[in-house]
């Protein structure tokens, strides 16, 4: 299964437990295919720096580099039009359209006001693994 994560269930999967961790183990294990965009990956990088400089100890640049070399990366074209009210976070729903995705995972509620948008389903970080995981499937 392909799937794109919101830059907020991304970082709290690098530094917390709990499904986004739970998300990122399954991509790590192969069992799901991360899809990212050169957006997605700046983005993530952004909020790695930000985190890098408010807090001593961490160094999040040197999880960016597995994520472009094992994710599946797509050029992803503008969308027509405004999708979300937050127009930055088009980003997600025209990556996994790039990409033939059917989910994008975020906590974000600009994300949740769409909730879907040309096959694109928005879920929450737990009902994703919960649903992927139910009657023996799998992420």
């Amino acid at each position: 299964m392909k799937v794109v994560l919101d830059t907020n269930v991304f970082v709290s999967g690098v530094f917390f437990s709990g499904p986004p961790f739970e998300i990122l183990s399954a991509w790590r294990d192969g069992r799901l295919q991360l899809v990212v965009s050169a957006e997605i990956l700046d983005e993530d990088r952004r909020v790695g720096e930000r985190l890098e400089s408010g807090y001593s100890g961490i160094s999040f640049s040197p999880v960016l580099l597995p994520v472009a070399l094992h994710s599946e990366v797509v050029v992803a074209p503008a969308l027509p039009g405004p999708v979300c009210d937050d127009r930055t976070d088009d980003k997600f729903f025209a990556c996994a359209i790039a990409a033939g995705c059917s989910a994008i995972v975020s906590g974000d509620k600009h994300l949740h006001q769409v909730g879907e948008y040309r096959g694109v389903k928005v879920d929450r970080p737990r009902e994703f693994f919960e649903s992927s995981t139910q009657e023996g499937a799998r992420p």
